[in-house]
């Protein structure tokens, strides 16, 4: 199961996507024997009652519920909710959150078991055990399982999966697959679903937390398993386009480059989208991409400061992201990225110089995020110790300096969105790669909203 922030958190429900995490848990104890059902409540957000009457119903004895920092009160709203209906069946919670603070979560009674890191097969190891008695003994032996024992919190050391081939297609048969948004920007074909080929970082960005979740090394699908499950989604689900989540899909060149032949020399064609850093693409490997399907790279660039580039450890400078953008212009590939407004010890010069060098990079498309401190990573650590912040919510701490807090970082975020896609050298691009009635409509909406904001404020 999954749940939905709160409406007033700082986070943008976004592209209605597929929970890819909870699917591939789901699938793994398929394969292991078990009955299993998803209920998506982020997408879905059925009324505590009604989530109610759905455990009635359906008489689970185990419910998995995926939880994040920013719906850390929303989880435990269900576990409880849950119990309350179902109190013989065990609770179980993993992702982002109980992976990096499992005690937050074993605090609370309504919780049974914490999944920390890689879910797939912890969770079938647990399962198994729970229908076989909860031995102690044996549930002492699941990597990365946290619990009560005796009053006290073991956690249990996580161990990653090796061969990621061992882990069966996602379970989109379990997805409202009707209800998600099979549409993306970057891509004209439709409909677009979303696969992953790599877990793990081997990158330690001050800013992100991947690598406590999913390891410090780079673990990849094989190309060959990475196609069959396209194939599968192209038979299944009609899929035309992809979109490969993670940060780092090119990061093993030889990996990649089998990929992308397979891909080209399959009867797929399929259009993909992908993300990565500048640092890791070369001409050679661009056109290889380009002859597979890929239309749009994107790029998380953080910022046009070296100095704040440097803060947060992105270990790439301006230079080489200007080289990696023109060998894309040159190689026929579209641009996406994406920039942080407010890291702790940044100043007004310094995001000055973020929107200047968006500026210069000019992407087919640019977002400015604004930085938003969670468990996992440096930099919370570094606002929680220096007191950088006016509140918390659940565990999202909104940072504030003697430069900026987070409602002057959405006006500058405002004004840079504004500034940024209303040049007339970007308007006619999006009304050549849109067409004028898409980009008409677009433009009411983004008028409609910007005067119920106005309102709102």
């Amino acid at each position: 199961m999954t749940t939905a922030p709160s409406v007033n958190a700082p986070w943008f429900h976004g592209r209605a996507l597929p929970p890819l995490g909870l699917a591939y848990v789901a699938a793994a104890l398929e394969k292991a024997g078990f009955e299993v059902a998803i209920l998506d409540n982020y997408l879905i957000e059925k009324p505590i009652e009604n989530v109610k009457l759905e455990i009635k119903n359906v008489n689970p004895a185990i419910v998995g519920i995926t939880c994040s920092s920013s719906t850390y009160n929303r989880c435990l709203e269900t576990a409880r909710a849950v119990k309350e209906t179902l109190p013989s069946c065990k609770i179980v919670v993993g992702g982002w959150h109980p992976s990096y603070m499992p005690e937050s979560m074993l605090q609370h009674p309504e919780i049974d078991y914490v999944v920390m890191g890689e879910g797939e097969r912890a969770m079938v190891e647990l399962a198994t055990h729970i229908a076989q008695g909860e031995d102690d003994r044996a549930i002492a032996e699941i990597a990365g399982i946290a619990y009560r024992r005796k009053g006290k919190i073991v956690k249990n050391i996580p161990r990653f999966i090796d061969n990621l081939d061992e882990i069966p297609y996602a379970a989109r048969h379990l997805l409202p697959m009707h209800l998600y948004n099979r549409e993306i920007e970057f891509l004209e074909a439709k409909p677009v679903d979303t696969t992953n080929v790599v877990r793990g970082c081997v990158y330690n960005c001050a800013f992100c937390e991947t690598r406590k979740l999913w390891g410090p090394t780079c673990r990849s699908f094989s190309p060959g398993r990475v196609v069959g499950e396209i194939s599968h989604m192209v038979s299944n689900y009609g899929t035309k386009g992809v979109y490969f989540v993670g940060d780092n899909f090119t990061v093993q060149k030889k990996r990649t480059v089998e990929l992308c032949e397979l891909l080209r020399d399959s009867s797929l064609d399929i259009e993909w989208v992908c993300d990565t850093r500048a640092d890791l693409v070369s001409r050679d490997l661009l056109r290889k991409m380009k002859e597979a399907g890929c239309k749009t790279i994107w790029f998380g660039v953080e910022s046009g400061s070296p100095r704040i580039l440097r803060k947060i450890n992105k270990n790439i400078m301006p230079e080489q992201t200007i080289r990696a953008f023109e060998l894309c212009r040159e190689e026929g590939i579209q641009i996406a990225c994406s920039f942080i407004l407010g890291v702790p010890g940044e100043t007004a010069s310094d995001m000055e110089a973020t929107y200047k060098f968006a500026k210069r990079l000019d992407p087919d498309w640019c977002q400015f995020n604004i930085f938003v401190a969670c468990p996992g990573s440096s930099l919370y650590d570094e606002v929680m110790q220096q007191g950088l912040y006016d509140r918390v919510e659940d565990f999202v701490v909104y940072v504030k300096t003697d430069e900026f807090n987070f409602e002057s970082l959405l006006e500058i975020q405002r004004r840079y969105l504004k500034d940024f896609n209303r040049s007339p050298k970007r308007i006619v691009r999006k009304i050549r790669r849109e067409g004028f009635l898409p980009f008409f409509k677009s433009g009411l909406r983004l008028i409609f909203n910007e005067r119920r904001s106005s309102l709102d404020r």
